[in-house]
């Protein structure tokens, strides 16, 4: 068995296992391979291995490995900060965009989805803990951008994502999920999407009702961000 086939199996057994705790069903939680920097034979071995989500943050490189992989049925998501100037290529290249976090974006993103593709699937990106570094909306506009997201053409809003600020400590991060799930249920939308959890958090996000858990170095190993 391969290095990454054996990540991949030891983040089915976590996720099988925080799932039976939260007494959920873990066919409800996907995994979503985070896999920026990441050369293109390792997203073929962890297909290989039953991978068929992966998210990209850079567009140009996601670009490139979506051409090395067009042999493979793969889902793309893009998961990364969104300027106006990428989003035609995004909105005819991705099944799923995880990053929106304004109005403009998404209206660019609806007017810009190719006729013959299905809606573009969307989450709003909330910044839960308010850090200045981090994009997001604020939990306070949440509302009306998601009302206003959820009524334009060509797109399918399916909920939130977020990325807490970092913590080891267990009952922070569930605190952080639980205020992403509140807000989620909040809106009195027909939402069903909650992408958030990564290596070192996704126990906690499970338990606080994510259906995405957003995994790239506990997959694929340290990312060397010298490269391309």
């Amino acid at each position: 068995m391969s290095t990454i086939a054996a990540n991949i199996s030891t983040l089915g057994a976590r996720i099988h296992a925080a799932a039976t705790k939260a007494q959920r069903d873990p066919a409800a939680i996907g995994l979503l391979a985070v896999s920026k920097t990441k050369p293109a034979e390792a997203l073929r071995e962890a297909y290989a291995a039953g991978l068929r989500d992966f998210g990209e943050n850079y567009l140009q490189e996601a670009l490139g490995k979506q051409a090395e992989l067009s042999d493979l049925p793969l889902c793309w998501h893009f998961i990364g900060p969104i300027q106006s100037n990428k989003t035609r290529a995004i909105a005819e290249n991705f099944a799923w965009v995880h990053s929106v976090d304004r109005l403009k974006i998404a209206q660019r993103l609806s007017e810009q989805r190719p006729a013959e593709l299905p809606p573009l699937n969307i989450c709003i990106q909330v910044n839960v803990s308010g850090e200045a570094s981090k994009s997001g909306c604020a939990p306070q506009d949440l509302p009306a951008l998601a009302n206003a997201i959820n009524a334009l053409p060509n797109l399918k809003l399916r909920g939130l994502m977020a990325i807490p600020e970092p913590t080891e400590d267990r009952a922070a991060q569930s605190a952080a999920f639980a205020t992403v799930r509140n807000l989620l249920d909040s809106l009195n939308l027909p939402l069903d999407t909650l992408s958030m959890g990564m290596s070192h958090d996704l126990e906690a996000a499970i338990e606080q009702g994510a259906t995405w858990v957003r995994i790239g170095t506990a997959l694929f190993g340290a990312r060397d961000y010298g490269q391309p």
